[in-house]
């Protein structure tokens, strides 16, 4: 069965099982549940306005045009989001010729640490892909889109070498940048390169 169609939205249900959170440090994070308030339905994606690693101005309008994975997570993260890179780009090269309309998306939550430069380095990373869009801005700029994306987030800890708890969903906006699916931080390269191809065989 696949999965739900761009222009539909997603039963709050549905999206909030999916809505798989990690610790990227020594804590737990918490369930989500509580966090996104329940109306039944859930719309995923919206406006935003952040700042990409070569310091230009960016917006919703950046999905328009190609398929795009969104993933939201920080640079100093030790496990998760650096091996999410990682899988999308294993997926994205298993997608031969499709892979010129794919984009790989990485929006910080970690502002205050996450500069552009810090950006550009870290998805400078030869195991990641290339090109890889690296997103950033203010605090209130990085929360907006979270809330945008019905991303939880929250800081542990204290001092230079604090964490941050956040969702580990990977969403798969078509080229309206709407939402066509979510893919989770657990499927394998071949999985997500197979929930990509059958996106990219559906259309936009």
């Amino acid at each position: 069965m696949r999965a739900p169609k761009i222009g539909l939205i997603l039963p709050m249900a549905a999206l909030t099982a999916s809505l798989a959170l990690v610790a990227c440090g020594p804590q737990e994070a918490k369930s989500s549940a509580g966090q996104v308030e329940s109306s039944g339905q859930a719309q995923v994606g919206g406006p935003f306005q952040l700042v990409d690693q070569d310091g230009h101005t960016r917006d919703q309008s950046v999905l328009n045009g190609k398929w795009s994975t969104v993933f939201f997570g920080y640079t100093y993260c030790p496990d998760v989001c650096p091996t999410t890179l990682q899988v999308l780009a294993q997926a994205k090269a298993k997608l031969g010729g499709k892979a010129k309309d794919l984009q790989v998306i990485f929006v910080s939550i970690d502002p205050a640490r996450d500069t552009p430069a810090q950006m550009k380095t870290y998805l400078s990373t030869p195991a990641f892909p290339h090109p890889a869009l690296g997103l950033t801005g203010s605090e209130a700029q990085v929360a907006a889109a979270a809330k945008a994306y019905k991303v939880y987030y929250a800081k542990q800890g204290e001092g230079e070498g604090y964490s941050m708890a956040h969702s580990s969903i990977i969403y798969l906006m078509n080229p309206k940048g709407q939402l066509d699916r979510v893919l989770t931080d657990s499927q394998t390269p071949d999985q997500v390169a197979a929930q990509l191809n059958d996106a990219m065989k559906g259309g936009s």
